[in-house]
């Protein structure tokens, strides 16, 4: 038959997935012309432009029809055109389009003669069933959200509008085919691929479910409604669906079998008050998540569907059956290996056709390998082996919240605040220990490393005077976080961080974060542990009194270093300030053992508080130190020795900090969230390797590498720093008060700490402070009135200060784009 003798089918929403596959379905039986927006009909074959929310552009569309038929009448007229949200909402647009939209569209369609409207609807605007019940389309009405309550209300539009027009109302299940899904069901297979923990809760009858009708089984019933369009009656409403629905319970295990091969996905049912205070909280709260870390995405799961959480839709289509000889050829059941053999094949293009935000690792590995679900499928793989083999740290850090629980009356303590702190942590601590154990609850390990920092700061917290008490919690604290985060596998790790990327950074020639970077500071945090352990003990007063071998002190049976660490500046602090010092030396030393010789790009987050723990601590440290002998009257020989140890530490962990920093930019540039992958890490360009540090040469080597990669030893530098000492034993010579004292000490002081900072290469352009400070040195004795031998000398400090800072001094090594500004 000629397509213009055709009978004419009319579709709207004729541009979308399934009016484009309807339109081919009916093809070979009618003439099929079809409405949509405008600009989705630009350029398209049969297709006319028609804004269904505007009576004009209805008009306009319905006069074109009907003069490309020549007046023949419509054998059908299939009206899908509607808007859907999933938000609960109740939108404008249910109104414009799903409701007033019908309406124009009815009233338009009256100037042609329409032997049919059929009517896409859904099985949502009955009430639901439970578990054994079926629901046939006598079944009252009880649409329970804004969908479902805009497509009742349409049904009511047209048959007060219809007129001469029969309208058949077709109430239908869940939409699916081989490669998306209705949301519901998407977004399931989503959380259950993610692993997310959502996808472990539930807060209804896991025994209730929904029906689902494929794609095919329902443009086949769409082509025998219109077929049989003569035999059925006006008004007629007909339900369509798979008459098997599987539970929700059902799906968690088909679904967890399907994609991680596990026979049981255990799903713990929430009480719905629980569940409901959940989401409103996540939903209220997403506005002020950065999108950089949540990608702009709203959560799916709002507060309203909990209460359709028990919702149960199994169909009775016996009517479909009966008047249309229609009976669905596919199942969910048979049909989701289908759907989760292409989630596996192509999981961005899954998430992509389904409208969900995937996760950025899967973008990131999608751009990086051609099987992004073997490289996730790997990376679980090798978590799991590593969390296999160090399953004894779990155990291990229960052991040491029992040691804890058990100590307070083995360690005699009487202070009740203590007692209960390391009560309480040592129950917490076992707990997190335990859930560790599971390799799915990766959080409990952080959850672990944060108790462990309690117990270390819980003694100085209490002032306890219990030596041991204040020794067993820097033990078992430091144990505690260590056994947490420092053995593999790294929790919090994406699998295109851990998978892929390289070792070295980007236009370097080595990897800031290997071990042999990260030695000296852990050594040089040692050696401040153990000093400011010491002073902390004079502080709780476990000790009583602290070596001092130079400094008298100015305070009469204080020596130089008990003055200052009893001070009115120490007491200005509600802990003793050589105990934070003692914690933060801790923290150093775990933090400094945690990670790969890829750190610097899989736990971003961590190098950043590495950085922050060295760089402006150590900068507080030297300000400690420069009032001392201004506001205290004396110094400290252990104090300068703790501040050196930190100041020390930081030349060896800049580079660290800007090789993060330049890789966190590369992925800004990229496209991808920088603040998700500043705490989940990301591959990056380069060639995928695994390089580990070679610990099996010889001792020398082994310290030239520790002391000499990253770093270089300009004469011109070392000469600073031993002005700087000078400048800040200068009072020893121009006592204070003689308006060089003060000056002196605070520049040398500076002086020292910027030249350190400056051993780095790509910090070497700070050297340049050291000018300013000379020109300091040149001025400041003459506005303070100095003498002239006081002026001289600093004069000549000054000048020779400013002399030593142009030389950049020999660099070795590479930086990727720092190198210019390694000058």
């Amino acid at each position: 038959m000629a397509q213009q003798d055709k009978p004419v089918v009319v579709i709207t929403g004729a541009a979308g997935n399934i009016g484009s596959n309807l339109r081919r379905k009916l093809s070979r039986s009618y003439r099929v012309l079809g409405l949509d927006l405008p600009a989705a009909c630009e350029g398209r074959e049969g297709l006319i432009g028609c804004d269904i929310t505007d009576p004009n552009s209805t008009a306009r569309a319905v006069d074109e029809l009907r003069e490309a038929i020549a007046g023949a009448p419509v054998a059908s007229v299939i009206h899908l055109a509607a808007y859907f949200d999933f938000s609960g909402e109740e939108r404008p647009q249910y109104k414009a389009v799903n409701e007033e939209g019908t309406r124009n569209l009815l009233r338009a369609l009256q100037a042609v003669k329409v032997e049919q409207f059929v009517y896409s609807g859904t099985m949502l605007v009955h009430a639901p069933g439970v578990p054994g019940e079926r629901i046939t389309e006598d079944t009252p009405l009880a649409p329970a959200w804004a969908y479902p309550q805009s497509k009742a209300r349409t049904e009511e539009i047209i048959s007060e509008e219809a007129g001469d027009i029969p309208p058949i109302f077709l109430r239908l299940a869940g939409l699916y085919d081989d490669k998306t899904a209705v949301p519901t069901l998407s977004h399931q297979i989503a959380r259950i691929y993610e692993r997310d923990f959502k996808s472990h809760v539930f807060s209804g009858n896991t025994d209730a479910g929904q029906a689902f009708i494929h794609l095919d089984d329902m443009l086949a019933l769409f082509k025998r409604v219109v077929d049989r369009r003569a035999r059925i009656d006006p008004g007629e409403v007909i339900l369509a669906g798979e008459p098997d629905t599987l539970s929700y319970d059902a799906l968690q295990q088909r679904i967890g079998a399907l994609i991680h091969g596990e026979e049981a996905w255990e799903t713990l049912v929430l009480p719905a008050p629980v569940a409901k205070l959940g989401a409103k909280l996540e939903t209220e709260s997403e506005p002020a998540v950065p999108d950089a870390l949540d990608q702009g995405e709203k959560p799916f799961i709002r507060p309203f569907m909990i209460d359709m959480a028990s919702d149960h839709y199994a169909l009775d289509i016996s009517k479909a059956r009966n008047l249309l000889d229609w009976e669905p050829q596919h199942s969910i059941k048979d049909k989701l290996p289908d759907l989760i053999d292409n989630l596996k094949t192509d999981p961005l293009g899954w998430y992509q056709a389904n409208g969900i935000t995937p996760p950025p690792w899967l973008e990131s590995a999608d751009a990086r390998v051609e099987d992004a679900e073997g490289l996730r499928a790997a990376h679980e793989k090798k978590y799991r082996a590593q969390h296999r083999q160090n399953l004894w740290a779990g155990w291990a850090n229960a052991g040491l919240g029992l040691w804890l629980l058990t100590s307070p009356p083995l360690l005699g303590l009487d202070d009740p605040g203590l007692i209960l702190s390391d009560v309480v942590a040592g129950l917490l601590l076992f707990a997190a220990g335990m859930l560790s154990l599971s390799w799915r609850l990766p959080h409990a390990r952080f959850a672990a490393a944060l108790i462990g920092c309690w117990i270390m700061f819980a003694p100085l917290v209490f002032w306890t005077e219990s030596a041991a008490a204040y020794l067993n919690g820097t033990l078992v604290g430091m144990l505690a976080v260590a056994l947490a985060l420092c053995l593999p596998p790294s929790p919090g790790v994406s699998p295109a961080a851990a998978q892929t990327g390289p070792t070295v950074p980007k236009g370097w020639n080595y990897s800031p974060s290997e071990w042999f970077q990260r030695l000296p500071v852990i050594v040089l945090a040692l050696v401040g542990l153990l000093i400011s352990r010491y002073l902390t003990g004079y502080q709780l007063e476990t000790i009583d009194h602290v070596w001092e071998p130079f400094f008298a002190g100015t305070v009469p049976g204080l020596n130089g270093t008990e003055q200052i660490i009893t001070s009115s500046v120490s007491k200005a602090w509600p802990v003793p300030d050589a105990g934070l010092g003692a914690l933060t030396y801790a923290l150093e030393i775990v933090v400094g053992c945690i990670g790969s010789a890829r750190r610097w790009r899989t736990m971003p987050w961590l190098v950043v508080l590495f950085g922050i723990m060295i760089v402006p601590l150590g900068a507080i440290s030297i300000f400690f130190i420069v009032i001392q002998p201004i506001v205290i009257g004396t110094y400290s020989t252990l104090a300068l020795l703790a501040a050196a140890a930190m100041v020390w530490q930081i030349p060896y962990s800049l580079d660290e900090l800007v090789a993060t920093y330049q890789f966190l930019r590369r992925r800004h540039k990229a496209g991808r969230p920088w603040l998700l992958v500043f705490f989940t890490g990301d591959t990056d360009e380069g060639a995928d390797d695994q390089q580990s540090d070679d610990f099996e040469r010889g001792p020398r080597a082994i310290l030239n590498d520790m002391l000499l990669s990253g770093m270089s030893f300009p004469w011109t530098m070392l000469a600073m720093i031993g002005l700087g000492v000078i400048l800040m034993l200068s009072p020893l010579v121009f006592p204070w008060g003689g308006g060089v004292a003060a000056t002196n000490h605070i520049v040398g002081a500076l002086v020292i700490t910027v030249t350190v900072a400056s051993l780095a290469p790509v910090a070497r352009l700070a050297r340049f402070l050291n000018a300013l400070m000379g020109i300091v040195l040149i001025f400041a004795p003459l506005v303070a009135g100095a003498g002239w031998a006081g002026i001289a000398f600093s004069a000549l400090c000054g000048l020779v200060l400013i002399a030593l800072s142009i030389p950049r001094g020999p660099v070795s090594g590479s930086f990727g784009a720092w190198d210019r500004f390694i000058r």
